[in-house]
């Protein structure tokens, strides 16, 4: 009994197959769902007034958050800050107050988990 030459060519191609080394075989690749991204941080805005600075930072998460004020002076003589941290719980918002002598440079709120 003679064999087909496509039945001869998939003979072929499985045999090839089967004498790969593992690694190299083409094999269905399952993706795996990726992990949920972690629901953390208050949503905070800032507020500049002259040389005063006002944030408002609320957290919508079940986690608290620890939020600090960080608050840059503008002349090289004004001396800026670095707030004491707040925790700010769940639903829960806080508000943080800082200032410069003169004009203010650069603010920003850090977060931390707590």
């Amino acid at each position: 009994m003679r064999m087909s030459r496509s039945m001869a060519s998939a003979t072929v191609a499985v045999a090839l197959l089967l004498s790969l080394p593992y690694e190299a075989a083409p094999r269905a690749r399952v993706k795996r769902p990726a992990a949920a991204p972690e629901l953390f941080g208050a949503a905070c805005r800032t507020e500049v007034r002259g040389s005063h600075v006002t944030a408002y930072c609320h957290n919508p998460y079940p986690e608290p958050d620890r939020v600090s004020l960080h608050v840059q002076c503008d002349r090289w003589w004004d001396v800026g800050s670095d707030g004491s941290p707040v925790a700010a719980g769940p639903a829960m918002t806080v508000r943080l107050t800082g200032r410069c002598w003169k004009d203010v440079g650069a603010v920003w709120v850090s977060h931390q988990k707590g």
